[in-house]
């Protein structure tokens, strides 16, 4: 039982590294090198409309969760997937970044549309592979497999594209993509997994009724804010070490080593806070150190910040964004419908992805505007607002229902 728990959650944790690797290296190699080539702030967040399919893939989401009557089905989705995916970026190695930016970016998007689907069907893997009481395990794995990709692209790609430049570094991607996927054949579904899968023929209408249960408009609220105190700073802090005056190599042992090493561990330890403390009291705790970590940025930026501010203010945010993960992924997983686990569990994440790219445009318009600091200050605001939202929808409310009960049984004794 153990050593199958132990297989299914290292088939995981490969999934979600080899997914997030080379994502995380565009998202992060081609900003810096746009601030040095003097790209306005405006411009770098406008960027991340290249993951324009994540924010989209609900379109097809019900295409691979109704092609799918088994495990093994969402096992196909995934390895054909990510080769896709992976003969994408080693195209990307015979561009030049300088000369053919337009076709990279475009290039890029169709590698998001692999990853997206690749995503679609292993969040439906999870979810069916994993039971109830695996599912906060589950999701810090997952979280802890997309940081160690970041730590990896982010950061030693980083170091290694600083040092060998772009065409190697790029066949290496594509090549690690297709030795990350490969323990997904190896993983078979055991007695206490069922290979057949129910399933629902999901339409339009479907998608809708999703959003029609009792209580969901709460949740897509929670959604759309929970990210918005912590998002713009992650986006912005790349540009903003390099106007700070650090280079490549220094941004990516600071940021994508150092940051994304202490997201890894917050995720990872993030199932023992959520099972000590429940799913709401843990994004209480993750909303209030979004606060303190965007008011943290906002004192530093106020001179030069020396070295252990800067290193400081990383933990800070990298650490709840490690917590944060899980917490939205656990509750994700926990709300969807038998039959369309798949497309469920991508319209909540959706949520967030998109609501994160509006946050990001509106922080770098400000960055760019006014000055850094203003956007900290945005960061604040927009943290405060997350945590009003979680007391009025999930505490407040309970307040008063009990405090009615409570009015009631005096009245009857």
């Amino acid at each position: 039982m153990e050593k199958e728990k132990v297989k299914k959650l290292g088939t995981l944790l490969s999934l979600y590294i080899a997914q997030s690797i080379p994502m995380s290296f565009f998202s992060t190699v081609v900003p810096v090198i746009m601030r040095q080539e003097h790209y306005s702030l405006e411009s770098i967040g406008l960027l991340q409309l290249i993951k324009l399919p994540w924010i989209i893939k609900f379109f097809w989401a019900p295409l691979v969760d109704n092609s799918c009557k088994s495990i093994n089905d969402y096992k196909k989705w995934i390895f054909f997937s990510e080769i896709f995916y992976a003969i994408i970026i080693l195209s990307c190695a015979f561009f030049s970044l300088q000369f053919d930016f337009p076709i990279i970016i475009a290039l890029m998007v169709l590698a998001f549309i692999g990853s997206a689907t690749q995503d679609i069907a292993t969040d439906a893997f999870a979810i069916l592979t994993l039971n109830k009481k695996e599912r906060a395990l589950g999701n810090s794995i997952q979280s802890t497999g997309s940081f160690i990709g970041t730590l990896v692209g982010s950061g030693l790609m980083l170091i290694i594209y600083y040092y060998m430049g772009w065409r190697p570094l790029l066949f290496a991607l594509s090549a690690f993509v297709v030795i990350a996927v490969l323990p997904i054949f190896f993983h078979k579904p055991t007695v206490f997994e069922n290979n057949k899968v129910s399933k629902k023929n999901i339409n339009l209408k479907e998608l809708i009724s999703f959003f029609t249960q009792k209580g969901m408009w709460k949740r897509v609220v929670v959604l759309t804010f929970f990210y918005s105190g912590i998002i713009g700073i992650l986006a912005m802090l790349k540009p903003y070490l390099v106007d700070l005056g650090y280079d490549t190599k220094d941004i990516g042992l600071m940021v994508g080593i150092y940051g994304t090493g202490i997201g890894c561990i917050t995720a990872f330890i993030s199932s023992i806070i959520i099972k000590r403390f429940g799913i709401i009291k843990s994004a209480f705790i993750v909303t209030i150190m979004m606060i303190s970590t965007a008011s943290f940025f906002l004192i530093i930026s106020q001179s030069n910040p020396l070295m252990w501010m800067i290193l400081t203010g990383i933990a800070l945010l990298w650490g709840c964004y490690g917590i944060a993960s899980v917490v939205v992924f656990t509750s994700s997983m926990n709300l969807v419908r038998e039959g369309c686990e798949g497309t469920d569990f991508t319209l909540q994440i959706v949520l967030t992805h998109l609501s994160s790219i509006i946050m990001v445009i509106l922080s770098s318009k400000i960055a760019q505007s006014f000055s850094y600091q203003y956007m900290f200050g945005f960061e604040i605001i927009l943290s405060c607002i997350s945590l009003c939202i979680l007391y009025f929808m999930y505490v407040h409310k309970r307040k008063i229902t009990h405090k009615y009960i409570s009015t009631e049984n005096k009245t009857r004794a």
